[in-house]
């Protein structure tokens, strides 16, 4: 057992489903994050964001085995699996990359559909087990209660890739070019940058951030028939509370409903499924263009 903070005798019990909403929610934003370069960049409708999440997730139960190797090989698996189908599902929105979202929200959901069930005929239909590293199977102490030992590692890991996605937007060429294109897509292409180059990097970008949340959430949010589907209606759902194009809207975003899930089970377990949607409809009566409104500048 691990002494993470010393505690005292008295129980909270609001403290631990707080811990678990964090987690979730950094989970959410993670894997969001590339929905928002979607949005914000390539204007891109992209409904087959799901589906990258679950390629990470399977790989994750396909190669997990207990030991860190193992979580190494996964995420670098999941990642090149999900970036590759990122290429490719920007090689096929190439002819409707300039048109309506209503084209482009049909070609991404039929993507979604057909990848879908290759995944289940590959995997099979039950969800299956995702093994931890053994170090990690256990529970920590926190304020004097036990928590699971591998989500709080998770949280830490996800906050400090957001803090590197950030740091990369903000101070690489990279992300000048991802915020120049979000305020002036004509003037990248007057600099010789091809929009089509910017779109497949968006997506490839996309794709991995949703393998890699996709392989480290998989014992949160495992992989499963309705993963695809649960991920990417979360997705959609901070990413529209946040701002489209604001990557601080979303984190906000994300980390509420995360604490709404879950403090919502332990506070009003009758009423926990309505709270996400009542939360987006009285965030969006208020301010119809989400928390923070679309980003320029991180």
């Amino acid at each position: 057992m691990i002494a993470v903070a010393a505690g005292t005798n008295r129980i909270d019990p609001y403290l631990i489903p707080a811990l678990d909403g964090v987690a979730y929610g950094l989970l959410v934003f993670v894997a969001a994050s590339g929905l928002v370069f979607c949005f914000g960049v390539a204007n891109i409708l992209n409904l087959a964001h799901g589906l990258l999440y679950a390629i990470g997730g399977y790989t994750a139960a396909a190669l997990l085995d207990g030991g860190w190797a193992s979580l190494a090989l996964a995420l670098a698996v999941g990642v090149l699996a999900a970036a590759a189908a990122g290429v490719l599902l920007a090689g096929l929105l190439t002819p409707v990359a300039t048109g309506n979202h209503l084209s482009q929200a049909l070609l991404t959901f039929g993507v979604a559909l057909a990848g879908g069930s290759l995944l289940v005929a590959g995997f099979g239909p039950d969800n299956p087990q995702v093994q931890v590293p053994a170090a990690l199977e256990g529970s920590v102490m926190v304020a004097g209660h036990r928590y699971a030992a591998y989500r709080l590692v998770f949280i830490v890991v996800a906050a400090v890739l957001a803090a590197a996605l950030y740091l990369v937007v903000r101070r690489t060429r990279a992300g000048m070019l991802v915020r120049a294109a979000v305020d002036d897509p004509e003037m990248v292409a007057c600099l010789g940058v091809s929009p089509a180059r910017i779109r497949a990097g968006v997506l490839a970008a996309a794709g991995a951030l949703a393998g890699a949340a996709g392989v480290l959430g998989a014992p949160i949010i495992g992989p499963g028939t309705g993963t695809a589907d649960t991920v990417l209606l979360l997705s959609l759902v901070v990413v529209v509370l946040g701002g489209l194009g604001s990557m601080a809207g979303t984190l906000l975003a994300a980390l509420a409903i995360g604490e709404i899930q879950t403090l919502g089970v332990a506070l009003l377990p009758s009423a926990a499924p309505f709270l996400l949607f009542a939360a987006m409809a009285a965030v969006l009566a208020v301010r119809a263009r989400g928390l923070a409104g679309r980003w320029r500048a991180a």
